[in-house]
Protein backbone atom coordinates (compact mmCIF):
# COMPACT_ATOMS: atom_id res chain seq x y z
CA UNK A 1 0.00 0.00 0.00
CA UNK A 2 1.51 3.31 -1.06
CA UNK A 3 0.55 6.62 0.54
CA UNK A 4 1.94 10.07 -0.13
CA UNK A 5 2.20 12.87 2.41
CA UNK A 6 3.68 16.15 1.25
CA UNK A 7 5.82 18.45 3.43
CA UNK A 8 8.21 20.75 1.57
CA UNK A 9 11.40 19.31 0.13
CA UNK A 10 14.02 21.30 2.06
CA UNK A 11 13.80 22.94 5.47
CA UNK A 12 16.07 25.91 4.67
CA UNK A 13 16.96 28.18 1.76
CA UNK A 14 20.36 27.59 0.20
CA UNK A 15 22.47 28.20 -2.88
CA UNK A 16 25.38 25.84 -3.44
CA UNK A 17 27.44 28.67 -4.95
CA UNK A 18 27.35 30.59 -1.69
CA UNK A 19 28.24 27.91 0.86
CA UNK A 20 31.45 26.24 2.06
CA UNK A 21 31.90 22.72 0.68
CA UNK A 22 33.30 19.50 2.13
CA UNK A 23 34.07 16.39 0.07
CA UNK A 24 34.16 12.73 1.09
CA UNK A 25 33.65 9.33 -0.48
CA UNK A 26 31.16 8.17 2.16
CA UNK A 27 29.12 10.29 4.55
CA UNK A 28 27.88 8.51 7.69
CA UNK A 29 25.20 10.34 9.70
CA UNK A 30 25.03 9.05 13.26
CA UNK A 31 27.53 7.66 15.78
CA UNK A 32 25.79 4.67 17.35
CA UNK A 33 26.92 1.08 16.84
CA UNK A 34 25.51 0.89 13.29
CA UNK A 35 27.18 4.14 12.23
CA UNK A 36 30.53 3.28 13.76
CA UNK A 37 30.52 -0.23 12.31
CA UNK A 38 29.54 1.08 8.87
CA UNK A 39 32.25 3.75 8.96
CA UNK A 40 34.90 1.15 9.77
CA UNK A 41 34.00 -0.96 6.74
CA UNK A 42 33.51 1.93 4.33
CA UNK A 43 36.96 3.30 5.26
CA UNK A 44 38.55 0.19 3.77
CA UNK A 45 37.63 1.59 0.34
CA UNK A 46 37.84 5.36 0.67
CA UNK A 47 37.46 8.44 2.81
CA UNK A 48 34.67 8.60 5.39
CA UNK A 49 33.14 11.61 7.12
CA UNK A 50 31.16 10.62 10.22
CA UNK A 51 28.80 13.36 11.39
CA UNK A 52 26.90 13.39 14.68
CA UNK A 53 24.65 16.12 16.06
CA UNK A 54 25.90 15.66 19.63
CA UNK A 55 29.04 14.05 21.02
CA UNK A 56 30.41 10.85 19.55
CA UNK A 57 29.12 8.74 22.45
CA UNK A 58 25.63 10.25 22.72
CA UNK A 59 23.27 7.76 21.08
CA UNK A 60 20.62 5.13 21.73
CA UNK A 61 23.37 2.53 21.40
CA UNK A 62 25.30 4.03 24.29
CA UNK A 63 22.20 3.73 26.50
CA UNK A 64 21.53 0.07 25.62
CA UNK A 65 21.66 -2.04 28.78
CA UNK A 66 20.68 -5.60 27.93
CA UNK A 67 23.20 -6.91 25.43
CA UNK A 68 23.69 -8.53 22.05
CA UNK A 69 21.68 -11.62 21.12
CA UNK A 70 24.00 -14.17 19.47
CA UNK A 71 24.40 -17.94 19.47
CA UNK A 72 27.61 -18.39 21.49
CA UNK A 73 26.84 -21.56 23.43
CA UNK A 74 26.85 -25.22 22.29
CA UNK A 75 23.50 -25.57 24.07
CA UNK A 76 21.98 -23.02 21.66
CA UNK A 77 21.69 -23.11 17.87
CA UNK A 78 21.06 -20.76 14.95
CA UNK A 79 17.75 -22.41 14.07
CA UNK A 80 16.37 -21.66 17.55
CA UNK A 81 17.44 -18.01 17.37
CA UNK A 82 15.91 -17.63 13.91
CA UNK A 83 12.70 -19.34 15.05
CA UNK A 84 12.39 -17.03 18.08
CA UNK A 85 12.91 -13.97 15.87
CA UNK A 86 10.39 -15.08 13.25
CA UNK A 87 7.80 -15.91 15.92
CA UNK A 88 8.07 -12.44 17.42
CA UNK A 89 7.86 -10.86 13.94
CA UNK A 90 4.31 -12.23 13.61
CA UNK A 91 4.29 -12.81 9.88
CA UNK A 92 6.13 -9.68 8.73
CA UNK A 93 9.76 -10.64 9.36
CA UNK A 94 11.75 -11.63 6.28
CA UNK A 95 13.02 -15.18 6.84
CA UNK A 96 16.02 -14.71 4.54
CA UNK A 97 17.11 -11.59 6.43
CA UNK A 98 16.53 -13.22 9.82
CA UNK A 99 18.65 -16.25 8.99
CA UNK A 100 21.40 -14.10 7.51
CA UNK A 101 21.65 -11.80 10.55
CA UNK A 102 21.46 -14.63 13.07
CA UNK A 103 24.13 -16.67 11.27
CA UNK A 104 26.54 -13.73 10.93
CA UNK A 105 26.10 -12.52 14.51
CA UNK A 106 28.64 -14.75 16.30
CA UNK A 107 31.45 -13.55 14.03
CA UNK A 108 30.67 -9.97 15.03
CA UNK A 109 31.00 -10.87 18.72
CA UNK A 110 34.45 -12.35 18.01
CA UNK A 111 35.37 -9.20 16.06
CA UNK A 112 34.38 -7.05 19.04
CA UNK A 113 36.51 -9.16 21.36
CA UNK A 114 39.45 -8.74 18.99
CA UNK A 115 38.88 -4.97 19.07
CA UNK A 116 39.00 -4.90 22.86
CA UNK A 117 35.38 -5.20 23.98
CA UNK A 118 35.30 -6.55 27.52
CA UNK A 119 32.27 -8.83 27.77
CA UNK A 120 31.28 -10.30 31.12
CA UNK A 121 32.60 -13.81 31.71
CA UNK A 122 32.14 -16.66 34.15
CA UNK A 123 35.00 -19.16 34.61
CA UNK A 124 36.59 -17.79 31.45
CA UNK A 125 33.52 -18.33 29.27
CA UNK A 126 31.15 -15.64 28.03
CA UNK A 127 28.40 -15.04 30.57
CA UNK A 128 25.04 -15.43 28.82
CA UNK A 129 21.61 -14.49 30.10
CA UNK A 130 18.05 -15.00 28.88
CA UNK A 131 15.48 -12.37 27.93
CA UNK A 132 11.78 -12.47 27.14
CA UNK A 133 10.90 -14.26 23.90
CA UNK A 134 14.22 -16.15 23.73
CA UNK A 135 14.24 -19.93 24.04
CA UNK A 136 17.87 -20.02 25.21
CA UNK A 137 20.30 -17.91 27.21
CA UNK A 138 22.10 -16.07 24.41
CA UNK A 139 22.46 -12.45 25.56
CA UNK A 140 26.11 -11.40 25.61
CA UNK A 141 26.57 -8.47 27.98
CA UNK A 142 29.28 -6.16 29.30
CA UNK A 143 29.88 -4.28 32.54
CA UNK A 144 26.68 -5.78 33.92
CA UNK A 145 24.11 -3.45 32.41
CA UNK A 146 26.25 -1.20 30.19
CA UNK A 147 26.68 -3.29 27.05
CA UNK A 148 25.85 -0.49 24.64
CA UNK A 149 28.40 1.81 26.21
CA UNK A 150 31.08 -0.89 25.99
CA UNK A 151 30.34 -1.52 22.31
CA UNK A 152 30.46 2.20 21.55
CA UNK A 153 33.73 2.52 23.50
CA UNK A 154 35.46 -0.32 21.66
CA UNK A 155 34.21 0.71 18.20
CA UNK A 156 35.04 4.38 18.81
CA UNK A 157 38.61 3.40 19.69
CA UNK A 158 38.94 1.64 16.32
CA UNK A 159 37.40 4.59 14.46
CA UNK A 160 39.77 7.02 16.20
CA UNK A 161 42.75 5.09 14.81
CA UNK A 162 41.44 4.90 11.24
CA UNK A 163 43.33 7.44 9.09
CA UNK A 164 40.55 7.74 6.48
CA UNK A 165 37.76 8.51 8.97
CA UNK A 166 37.10 12.10 9.95
CA UNK A 167 34.58 12.84 12.71
CA UNK A 168 32.48 16.00 13.01
CA UNK A 169 30.71 16.30 16.34
CA UNK A 170 27.94 18.78 17.20
CA UNK A 171 27.00 19.01 13.54
CA UNK A 172 23.33 18.83 12.56
CA UNK A 173 22.46 17.33 9.17
CA UNK A 174 19.42 19.28 7.95
CA UNK A 175 18.62 17.48 4.70
CA UNK A 176 19.98 15.11 2.11
CA UNK A 177 20.93 16.60 -1.24
CA UNK A 178 19.38 14.78 -4.19
CA UNK A 179 19.24 15.07 -7.94
CA UNK A 180 17.64 12.70 -10.48
CA UNK A 181 16.83 10.10 -7.79
CA UNK A 182 20.46 10.14 -6.63
CA UNK A 183 21.68 11.12 -3.19
CA UNK A 184 24.80 13.23 -3.76
CA UNK A 185 25.41 14.50 -0.25
CA UNK A 186 23.80 16.56 2.45
CA UNK A 187 23.91 19.98 3.98
CA UNK A 188 24.63 20.46 7.62
CA UNK A 189 25.01 23.17 10.24
CA UNK A 190 27.39 23.83 13.09
CA UNK A 191 28.31 26.88 15.17
CA UNK A 192 31.67 27.40 13.50
CA UNK A 193 30.90 27.09 9.78
CA UNK A 194 27.16 27.69 9.75
CA UNK A 195 25.48 26.01 6.77
CA UNK A 196 27.86 23.67 4.89
CA UNK A 197 27.48 21.45 1.82
CA UNK A 198 28.87 17.91 2.16
CA UNK A 199 29.34 16.20 -1.20
CA UNK A 200 29.53 12.39 -0.96
CA UNK A 201 29.45 9.50 -3.42
CA UNK A 202 27.42 7.50 -0.85
CA UNK A 203 25.49 8.51 2.24
CA UNK A 204 24.65 6.21 5.16
CA UNK A 205 21.88 7.10 7.59
CA UNK A 206 22.55 5.64 11.04
CA UNK A 207 20.61 8.17 13.09
CA UNK A 208 18.69 5.79 15.36
CA UNK A 209 15.04 6.10 16.29
CA UNK A 210 12.69 8.80 17.47
CA UNK A 211 11.41 7.94 20.93
CA UNK A 212 11.46 11.61 21.89
CA UNK A 213 8.17 12.12 20.03
CA UNK A 214 6.61 10.42 23.07
CA UNK A 215 6.25 11.92 26.55
CA UNK A 216 7.46 8.70 28.20
CA UNK A 217 10.57 7.25 26.55
CA UNK A 218 13.79 5.44 27.34
CA UNK A 219 15.56 7.29 24.52
CA UNK A 220 18.10 10.11 25.03
CA UNK A 221 17.27 13.65 23.93
CA UNK A 222 19.03 13.18 20.58
CA UNK A 223 16.52 10.52 19.45
CA UNK A 224 14.14 12.78 17.53
CA UNK A 225 13.66 10.79 14.32
CA UNK A 226 15.83 13.09 12.19
CA UNK A 227 16.98 10.39 9.78
CA UNK A 228 13.46 9.16 9.09
CA UNK A 229 12.25 12.70 8.41
CA UNK A 230 15.08 13.75 6.10
CA UNK A 231 14.92 10.41 4.22
CA UNK A 232 11.20 10.98 3.71
CA UNK A 233 11.72 14.52 2.40
CA UNK A 234 14.33 13.17 -0.03
CA UNK A 235 11.90 10.61 -1.46
CA UNK A 236 13.12 7.44 0.24
CA UNK A 237 10.54 4.75 0.93
CA UNK A 238 9.61 4.21 4.59
CA UNK A 239 8.00 1.07 5.96
CA UNK A 240 6.22 -0.28 9.07
CA UNK A 241 6.22 3.02 10.99
CA UNK A 242 3.13 2.01 12.97
CA UNK A 243 5.21 -0.56 14.85
CA UNK A 244 6.69 1.32 17.82
CA UNK A 245 7.93 -0.94 20.61
CA UNK A 246 7.25 0.10 24.19
CA UNK A 247 9.62 -1.25 26.81
CA UNK A 248 7.64 -2.57 29.78
CA UNK A 249 9.95 -1.49 32.61
CA UNK A 250 11.17 2.06 32.96
CA UNK A 251 12.00 3.60 36.34
CA UNK A 252 9.01 5.78 37.20
CA UNK A 253 9.66 8.46 39.80
CA UNK A 254 8.20 11.95 39.54
CA UNK A 255 10.93 14.36 38.53
CA UNK A 256 13.41 11.64 37.54
CA UNK A 257 14.59 10.88 34.03
CA UNK A 258 12.85 7.80 32.63
CA UNK A 259 15.69 5.31 33.06
CA UNK A 260 15.42 1.91 31.39
CA UNK A 261 15.31 -1.08 33.74
CA UNK A 262 16.75 -3.74 31.47
CA UNK A 263 14.76 -6.83 30.54
CA UNK A 264 17.70 -8.87 31.77
CA UNK A 265 16.70 -7.93 35.32
CA UNK A 266 13.66 -10.16 34.80
CA UNK A 267 15.91 -12.67 33.04
CA UNK A 268 17.90 -12.93 36.27
CA UNK A 269 14.77 -13.57 38.34
CA UNK A 270 13.06 -10.22 38.88
CA UNK A 271 9.28 -10.40 39.43
CA UNK A 272 6.53 -7.93 38.58
CA UNK A 273 3.97 -7.02 41.24
CA UNK A 274 0.99 -4.65 41.31
CA UNK A 275 0.26 -2.12 44.03
CA UNK A 276 -1.36 -4.87 46.13
CA UNK A 277 1.90 -6.82 46.06
CA UNK A 278 0.46 -9.51 43.78
CA UNK A 279 2.63 -11.16 41.17
CA UNK A 280 0.48 -10.85 38.05
CA UNK A 281 2.41 -12.02 34.95
CA UNK A 282 1.53 -15.75 35.34
CA UNK A 283 -2.10 -14.74 34.68
CA UNK A 284 -1.18 -13.30 31.27
CA UNK A 285 1.37 -15.69 29.75
CA UNK A 286 2.91 -19.09 30.55
CA UNK A 287 6.39 -17.54 30.39
CA UNK A 288 5.34 -14.95 33.00
CA UNK A 289 7.99 -12.21 33.33
CA UNK A 290 9.89 -13.66 30.36
CA UNK A 291 6.98 -13.28 27.95
CA UNK A 292 7.59 -11.11 24.85
CA UNK A 293 7.84 -7.39 25.52
CA UNK A 294 4.49 -6.48 23.98
CA UNK A 295 2.74 -9.03 26.21
CA UNK A 296 4.45 -7.73 29.36
CA UNK A 297 3.76 -4.12 28.38
CA UNK A 298 0.04 -4.74 27.90
CA UNK A 299 -0.18 -6.74 31.12
CA UNK A 300 1.36 -3.86 33.07
CA UNK A 301 -1.04 -1.43 31.41
CA UNK A 302 -4.02 -3.59 32.41
CA UNK A 303 -2.79 -3.83 35.99
CA UNK A 304 -2.34 -0.06 36.15
CA UNK A 305 -5.86 0.43 34.81
CA UNK A 306 -7.33 -2.12 37.23
CA UNK A 307 -5.63 -0.66 40.31
CA UNK A 308 -5.83 2.99 39.28
CA UNK A 309 -2.10 3.40 39.82
CA UNK A 310 0.52 5.09 37.65
CA UNK A 311 2.97 2.17 37.81
CA UNK A 312 3.70 -1.36 39.00
CA UNK A 313 6.75 -2.70 40.82
CA UNK A 314 9.78 -4.79 39.96
CA UNK A 315 10.82 -7.01 42.86
CA UNK A 316 14.40 -8.24 43.33
CA UNK A 317 14.25 -8.59 47.11
CA UNK A 318 14.13 -12.40 46.98
CA UNK A 319 17.44 -12.57 45.07
CA UNK A 320 20.96 -12.57 46.51
CA UNK A 321 21.88 -8.95 47.18
CA UNK A 322 25.54 -8.69 46.22
CA UNK A 323 25.24 -10.54 42.88
CA UNK A 324 22.36 -8.23 41.91
CA UNK A 325 24.38 -5.10 42.71
CA UNK A 326 27.32 -6.45 40.72
CA UNK A 327 25.18 -7.60 37.78
CA UNK A 328 23.27 -4.30 37.49
CA UNK A 329 25.55 -1.53 38.80
CA UNK A 330 24.08 1.28 36.69
CA UNK A 331 20.50 0.45 37.63
CA UNK A 332 21.49 0.09 41.29
CA UNK A 333 23.16 3.52 41.28
CA UNK A 334 20.26 5.30 39.54
CA UNK A 335 17.79 3.81 42.01
CA UNK A 336 20.07 4.66 44.94
CA UNK A 337 19.95 8.32 43.88
CA UNK A 338 16.28 8.19 44.93
CA UNK A 339 16.89 6.17 48.10
CA UNK A 340 15.78 2.91 46.51
CA UNK A 341 17.91 -0.11 47.37
CA UNK A 342 17.21 -2.63 44.59
CA UNK A 343 17.96 -5.54 46.97
CA UNK A 344 15.51 -4.36 49.66
CA UNK A 345 12.95 -2.08 48.01
CA UNK A 346 10.44 -2.54 45.21
CA UNK A 347 11.34 -0.58 42.06
CA UNK A 348 8.48 1.50 40.57
CA UNK A 349 8.25 0.87 36.82
CA UNK A 350 5.95 1.53 33.87
CA UNK A 351 6.18 1.20 30.05
CA UNK A 352 7.84 3.79 27.83
CA UNK A 353 8.43 4.24 24.10
CA UNK A 354 11.63 2.39 23.35
CA UNK A 355 12.35 1.29 19.76
CA UNK A 356 11.21 2.10 16.24
CA UNK A 357 10.67 -1.24 14.53
CA UNK A 358 9.97 0.43 11.16
CA UNK A 359 12.06 2.93 9.25
CA UNK A 360 13.74 3.51 5.90
CA UNK A 361 13.23 0.47 3.67
CA UNK A 362 16.53 -1.27 2.83
CA UNK A 363 17.85 -4.49 1.36
CA UNK A 364 20.44 -6.73 3.02
CA UNK A 365 23.25 -4.30 2.06
CA UNK A 366 21.49 -1.23 3.41
CA UNK A 367 20.47 0.09 -0.02
CA UNK A 368 17.37 2.29 -0.24
CA UNK A 369 15.34 3.15 -3.34
CA UNK A 370 17.54 6.24 -3.85
CA UNK A 371 20.84 5.55 -5.58
CA UNK A 372 23.72 6.33 -3.25
CA UNK A 373 21.57 6.39 -0.09
CA UNK A 374 21.96 3.66 2.53
CA UNK A 375 20.57 3.14 6.03
CA UNK A 376 21.54 0.92 8.97
CA UNK A 377 20.47 0.38 12.56
CA UNK A 378 17.23 1.55 14.12
CA UNK A 379 16.54 4.10 11.37
CA UNK A 380 16.30 1.25 8.83
CA UNK A 381 13.57 -1.28 8.12
CA UNK A 382 15.56 -4.36 7.10
CA UNK A 383 12.96 -7.08 7.53
CA UNK A 384 14.63 -8.52 10.63
CA UNK A 385 12.03 -7.50 13.21
CA UNK A 386 8.71 -7.71 11.38
CA UNK A 387 5.93 -6.46 13.69
CA UNK A 388 7.85 -6.81 16.96
CA UNK A 389 11.53 -6.80 17.91
CA UNK A 390 13.02 -9.67 19.87
CA UNK A 391 15.02 -8.28 22.79
CA UNK A 392 18.75 -7.62 22.13
CA UNK A 393 18.37 -8.23 18.40
CA UNK A 394 18.83 -4.49 17.85
CA UNK A 395 22.56 -4.36 18.66
CA UNK A 396 22.94 -7.57 16.67
CA UNK A 397 21.29 -5.90 13.68
CA UNK A 398 23.42 -2.78 14.11
CA UNK A 399 26.60 -4.84 13.99
CA UNK A 400 25.74 -7.19 11.11
CA UNK A 401 23.85 -4.71 8.91
CA UNK A 402 26.22 -1.90 9.85
CA UNK A 403 29.10 -3.96 8.46
CA UNK A 404 27.19 -4.98 5.35
CA UNK A 405 26.02 -1.42 4.71
CA UNK A 406 29.51 0.02 5.12
CA UNK A 407 30.89 -2.55 2.68
CA UNK A 408 28.21 -1.81 0.08
CA UNK A 409 28.43 1.97 0.42
CA UNK A 410 32.22 1.91 0.25
CA UNK A 411 32.12 -0.24 -2.88
CA UNK A 412 29.55 2.04 -4.50
CA UNK A 413 31.61 5.14 -3.69
CA UNK A 414 34.72 3.54 -5.18
CA UNK A 415 32.71 2.67 -8.31
CA UNK A 416 31.26 6.16 -8.53
CA UNK A 417 34.45 8.10 -7.82
CA UNK A 418 35.95 8.03 -11.36
CA UNK A 419 32.60 9.12 -12.79
CA UNK A 420 32.14 12.00 -10.39
CA UNK A 421 31.22 15.31 -11.96
CA UNK A 422 31.67 18.87 -10.87
CA UNK A 423 29.02 19.57 -8.21
CA UNK A 424 25.80 20.88 -9.62
CA UNK A 425 24.46 24.31 -8.93
CA UNK A 426 21.47 23.66 -6.71
CA UNK A 427 19.36 26.13 -4.82
CA UNK A 428 16.26 26.26 -2.66
CA UNK A 429 14.46 29.56 -2.20
CA UNK A 430 11.73 29.29 0.40
CA UNK A 431 8.95 31.77 0.88
CA UNK A 432 8.57 30.66 4.47
CA UNK A 433 8.81 33.39 7.13
CA UNK A 434 11.80 33.47 9.41
CA UNK A 435 10.47 34.21 12.86
CA UNK A 436 10.97 33.39 16.53
CA UNK A 437 7.43 33.86 17.81
CA UNK A 438 6.73 30.13 18.12
CA UNK A 439 7.33 28.60 21.55
CA UNK A 440 9.12 25.50 20.29
CA UNK A 441 9.33 23.80 23.69
CA UNK A 442 5.58 24.20 24.19
CA UNK A 443 4.81 22.66 20.79
CA UNK A 444 7.21 19.78 21.45
CA UNK A 445 5.69 19.06 24.86
CA UNK A 446 2.17 19.17 23.41
CA UNK A 447 3.22 16.79 20.63
CA UNK A 448 4.79 14.35 23.08
CA UNK A 449 1.67 14.35 25.23
CA UNK A 450 -0.70 13.72 22.32
CA UNK A 451 1.47 10.92 20.95
CA UNK A 452 1.61 9.24 24.37
CA UNK A 453 -2.12 9.50 25.01
CA UNK A 454 -3.48 8.92 21.49
CA UNK A 455 -0.82 6.96 19.56
CA UNK A 456 0.66 4.95 22.40
CA UNK A 457 0.35 1.37 23.60
CA UNK A 458 -3.38 1.16 22.83
CA UNK A 459 -4.91 2.85 19.78
CA UNK A 460 -8.30 3.31 18.15
CA UNK A 461 -9.72 5.35 15.28
CA UNK A 462 -11.10 8.15 17.44
CA UNK A 463 -7.80 8.68 19.28
CA UNK A 464 -5.69 8.41 16.15
CA UNK A 465 -7.95 10.80 14.27
CA UNK A 466 -7.74 13.36 17.07
CA UNK A 467 -3.95 13.03 17.16
CA UNK A 468 -3.59 13.47 13.40
CA UNK A 469 -5.83 16.53 13.45
CA UNK A 470 -3.72 18.19 16.15
CA UNK A 471 -0.44 17.26 14.50
CA UNK A 472 -1.70 18.67 11.20
CA UNK A 473 -2.56 21.94 12.94
CA UNK A 474 0.88 22.31 14.54
CA UNK A 475 2.50 21.28 11.28
CA UNK A 476 0.58 23.97 9.38
CA UNK A 477 2.59 26.74 11.02
CA UNK A 478 5.76 25.04 12.31
CA UNK A 479 6.68 23.51 8.94
CA UNK A 480 5.69 26.74 7.23
CA UNK A 481 8.46 28.51 9.14
CA UNK A 482 12.13 28.64 8.16
CA UNK A 483 14.22 28.20 11.29
CA UNK A 484 17.87 29.07 11.66
CA UNK A 485 19.00 26.60 14.34
CA UNK A 486 18.75 22.88 15.19
CA UNK A 487 16.02 23.41 17.79
CA UNK A 488 13.55 24.39 15.08
CA UNK A 489 14.68 21.78 12.53
CA UNK A 490 14.49 19.06 15.16
CA UNK A 491 10.89 19.98 16.01
CA UNK A 492 9.99 19.95 12.31
CA UNK A 493 11.44 16.43 12.09
CA UNK A 494 9.52 15.30 15.17
CA UNK A 495 6.25 16.58 13.71
CA UNK A 496 6.95 14.82 10.41
CA UNK A 497 7.72 11.52 12.12
CA UNK A 498 4.71 11.78 14.44
CA UNK A 499 2.44 12.45 11.47
CA UNK A 500 3.80 9.40 9.62
CA UNK A 501 3.43 7.08 12.64
CA UNK A 502 -0.13 8.22 13.24
CA UNK A 503 -1.05 7.94 9.57
CA UNK A 504 0.27 4.38 9.32
CA UNK A 505 -1.39 3.38 12.61
CA UNK A 506 -4.74 4.52 11.19
CA UNK A 507 -4.12 2.53 8.03
CA UNK A 508 -3.50 -0.83 9.75
CA UNK A 509 -6.97 -2.04 10.75
CA UNK A 510 -5.86 -4.95 12.90
CA UNK A 511 -3.69 -5.75 15.92
CA UNK A 512 -0.29 -7.28 15.20
CA UNK A 513 2.93 -7.27 17.19
CA UNK A 514 3.41 -3.97 18.98
CA UNK A 515 0.50 -2.34 17.11
CA UNK A 516 -2.66 -2.76 19.23
CA UNK A 517 -5.95 -1.43 17.87
CA UNK A 518 -8.64 -1.84 20.52
CA UNK A 519 -11.27 -1.34 17.80
CA UNK A 520 -9.63 -4.06 15.65
CA UNK A 521 -8.30 -6.45 18.32
CA UNK A 522 -7.71 -9.47 16.06
CA UNK A 523 -4.82 -10.22 13.71
CA UNK A 524 -6.06 -10.36 10.11
CA UNK A 525 -3.63 -12.31 7.94
CA UNK A 526 -5.94 -12.20 4.92
CA UNK A 527 -5.96 -8.40 4.64
CA UNK A 528 -2.97 -7.21 6.62
CA UNK A 529 -0.09 -9.66 6.43
CA UNK A 530 1.74 -7.04 4.42
CA UNK A 531 3.75 -3.88 4.88
CA UNK A 532 2.46 -0.32 4.86
CA UNK A 533 4.85 2.00 3.03
CA UNK A 534 4.94 5.77 2.66
CA UNK A 535 6.95 7.80 0.19
CA UNK A 536 7.04 11.46 -0.71
CA UNK A 537 6.84 12.50 -4.34
CA UNK A 538 9.99 14.45 -5.17
CA UNK A 539 10.59 16.29 -8.47
CA UNK A 540 13.07 14.61 -10.82
CA UNK A 541 15.63 17.40 -10.31
CA UNK A 542 15.64 19.34 -7.04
Amino acid sequence: MQKHLEPRRYLVSFDTHHLPHLFTDVLVVGSGVAGLRAAMEAARMGSVLLVTKSSLADSNSDEAQGGVAAVMSPEDDLEAHASDTLRLGQGLADEQVVRMVVSEGPAEIHNLIDWGAQFDRSDGELSLTKEGGHSHARIVHARGDATGAELVRSLTAVVAQAPLIQVLEHTFVIDLLTTDNNCVGAFAWDDRRGLTLIWAHACILATGGGGQVYRETTNPEVATGDGIALAYRAGAELRDLEFVQFHPTTLYIAGAARTLISETVRGEGGLLRNRRGERFMPRYHPDAELAPRDVVTRAILKEMQATGDTHVYLDLTHLAAQPMRERFPKIAQVCANFDIDITRDLIPVRPSAHYFVGGVTTDTEGRTNLEGLYAAGEVASTGLHGANRLGSNSLLEALVLGRRTGEAAGAWARHRRPRAQVPLHLRSALEAPRKDQIDLRDVANSLKSVMWRRVGIERDEASLGEAEERIDFWTSYVLATEFLSPVGWQLQNMLTVAKLITHCARERLESRGVHLRTDYPETDDVQWRRHITVQKRVPTLV
